[in-house]
């Protein structure tokens, strides 16, 4: 696999990474032995960058992942988030803190569940629109300064915001959703990105596996799965969006290679800055997912796959509610 460079820290990754949060909730029913198969099949593959966060499974993930890499020292590099703060006995509850003391103390505790010293990349997975990024950004460069922390990233934060936590410490990264489905950062937060230098992560590049075309309803989907409330996955939005799924589809199989593989294309050509983390629990998705680095797009199969899927013909917003996203 080639490598893709974040930010102007120079930071070296492979160009696909691997989203880890679906291997212990949200999508289904986990299974740790396939999950931890899927890690060690990437690591083989290439895949350097995991990507994790403390409310994913309620600390479940970060432990997940631990026992994965344990006596593999040097090969993956964990980027982990904090700032959404949920309760092991109250699985509903959320709140979003990025007050400095919880940034410490939250750092801490990821740092024991990993079972590492340094965490190779620290998100704030939401902005505290009650905390000054100022504020809750200074504190990560205490972390950075005490080696507990090497590079510093934001998740789904504004171009304003981006630009405000900068000023106070590099952000090596900022990570939002990116897919041919969920465009709106190419409007305001990728051109600050590559104004500040800046590397962009995209999470579920695959429209959380819609762009597959493997889902036609919810009876595709395990109860309990997450996308089963989601505005996109349900009702007519669901019947709407299946046509550009099957319109990709279509192109998919014209040039030989499955929806997702084309899909992921589609991202990693929109810039060389761009690392796409596509998330899976299954070693036979990983497998296909990372293909797609093989697959080289020219302009008139770009344009073609933005007119089978444009960005103003998807139905549903990105979140039931999109209060805490783009701040």
């Amino acid at each position: 696999m080639q490598t893709r460079t974040l930010g102007n820290a120079r930071l070296q990754v492979g160009e696909l990474g691997l989203g880890c949060m679906g291997m212990s909730e949200f999508y289904g029913t986990a299974n740790e032995a396939e999950s931890i198969a899927t890690i060690h099949r990437a690591l083989e593959l290439g895949v350097t960058l995991f990507d994790t966060a403390d409310m994913y499974g309620t600390g479940d993930n970060e432990e997940l992942l631990a026992r994965a890499l344990r006596g593999r020292p040097g090969q993956a590099l964990i980027a982990t988030k904090f700032g959404i703060q949920r309760r092991k006995d109250e699985p509903s509850f959320r709140s979003i803190c990025g007050r400095p003391e919880y940034v410490r103390s939250a750092c801490e505790a990821s740092l024991a569940r990993l079972g590492t010293a340094t965490i190779d990349l620290y998100y704030l997975h939401r902005v505290d629109p009650a905390v000054p990024i100022e504020d809750t950004v200074g504190a990560m460069a205490d972390l950075v300064a005490a080696g507990k922390v090497r590079y510093l990233g934001l998740s789904e934060a504004s171009a304003a915001t981006l630009e405000r936590a900068h000023r106070v410490h590099p952000i090596t990264a900022l990570q939002s959703e990116y897919s041919l489905w969920s465009r709106d950062v190419e409007t305001d937060v990728l051109p600050a990105c590559r104004r500040l230098g800046v590397g962009f992560v995209a999470y579920s590049p695959l429209g959380r596996g819609f762009l597959t075309a493997r889902i036609a309803g919810a009876a595709d989907l395990e109860p309990g799965d997450f996308r089963l409330n989601h505005p996109r996955f349900r009702d007519a939005n669901l019947a709407h969006n299946r046509r550009l799924a099957d319109a990709l589809a279509t192109l998919a199989g014209r040039r030989g290679v499955t929806a997702a593989q084309l899909a992921l294309a589609w991202v990693l050509a929109k810039g060389s800055d761009i690392v796409p983390i596509p998330g899976t629990k299954r070693v036979r998705y990983l497998e296909e997912n990372l293909a797609a680095a093989d697959l080289s797009l020219t302009q008139a199969e770009l344009a073609q796959i933005d007119a089978a899927v444009p960005a103003d013909e998807v139905a549903g917003t990105r979140y039931a509610d999109m209060s805490s996203v783009n701040r």
